[in-house]
């Protein structure tokens, strides 16, 4: 199991092929941008657990992209390290001025280094910021852009649920189960990365169930090619069998069905909502609504 998602920004293709190959060795996933624009590229389509951040580099400097990052809902959780050459102590004070976490001056121990990436991302985790397994913002980050909704404009909230996971565990398990929570996290991004906005957020609060928070007023066509992608990409991480047949075989006999979205989606623009509880429930209550209609038109057809 992966300890984390680390994406190095560093145009020194010596430090940052040393970093990629020391930190692969310690368990970590590893990206690398050699370009501010190409690192806030990945963030968002991908979201790291940890940023390690030059600021010294060809396009825009590291200060830019740790105030983009921060001034950006879906990457403004992310924990950053600066790891630089400028050691001045006013360098050091505009960093962590500007959000970031740490700050490591070159030349680094890179054992100094692997210490503080670790504690860093377990912070993050321990504090209810991030879910371990997708890399999502969690409930405490979840509460936070909800409380922040009900000061704001005109936004719809998505409570999305992965149906019929439990047989798909019991089977597969739970390897193969957390291989489907980080597909489906990739696959959100990617969707609000097209239907979206810039403004939009992911959470994973737990379990089965994520949540979109969208500033965008197309929340059909979201829905819909929400369905449609997973429904069709969700089939690779079942057997043959299973795919033909369109179900899971389980012990006692039983068809088990392959798994789906159910989603709920209230809106800004159709209901006035007194507290975040009211939000989530009133979400919560049209998943259900969603699940039955689901599960009922699989019987009529």
């Amino acid at each position: 199991m992966s300890n984390g998602r680390i994406l190095i920004v560093e145009d020194d293709y010596d430090i940052s092929n040393m970093l990629r190959i020391f930190f692969s060795n310690e368990g970590y996933q590893v990206e690398i941008a050699a370009r501010g624009n190409d690192a806030l590229d990945k963030c968002r389509k991908k979201l790291p657990d940890l940023v390690v951040l030059d600021i010294m580099l060809p396009d825009m400097d590291g200060y830019a992209i740790c105030r983009a990052m921060r001034s950006t809902t879906r990457t403004s959780h992310i924990p950053i390290i600066f790891l630089t050459q400028k050691d001045e102590r006013s360098d050091r004070i505009a960093g962590l001025e500007l959000g970031a976490d740490d700050y490591i001056t070159k030349p680094f121990d890179i054992e100094e280094l692997k210490l503080r990436v670790r504690t860093s991302i377990r912070i993050h985790q321990r504090q209810n910021m991030t879910n371990p397994t997708t890399g999502l913002p969690s409930s405490r980050l979840i509460e936070e852009q909800l409380r922040t909704l009900m000061r704001s404009g005109e936004w719809s909230y998505l409570q999305i649920g992965i149906d019929n996971m439990g047989p798909f565990n019991d089977v597969y398990g739970f390897v193969a189960g957390d291989e489907v929570l980080r597909f489906t996290a990739l696959l959100l991004n990617e969707v609000v990365d097209e239907l979206g906005t810039l403004d939009d957020f992911i959470g994973h609060p737990g379990g089965d169930t994520f949540v979109i928070i969208t500033m965008t007023d197309n929340i059909p066509a979201m829905v819909d090619k929400l369905r449609q992608r997973f429904n069709e990409e969700v089939l690779s991480h079942y057997n043959f069998m299973d795919r033909e047949q369109g179900g899971i075989s389980m012990s006692d006999g039983s068809m088990a069905p392959l798994m789906r979205l159910s989603i709920g989606a209230v809106s800004s623009e159709t209901q006035r909502f007194a507290d975040i509880r009211e939000i989530t429930e009133t979400a919560a209550e049209l998943r259900r609504l969603d699940q039955s209609k689901l599960d009922q038109s699989k019987l009529e057809n």
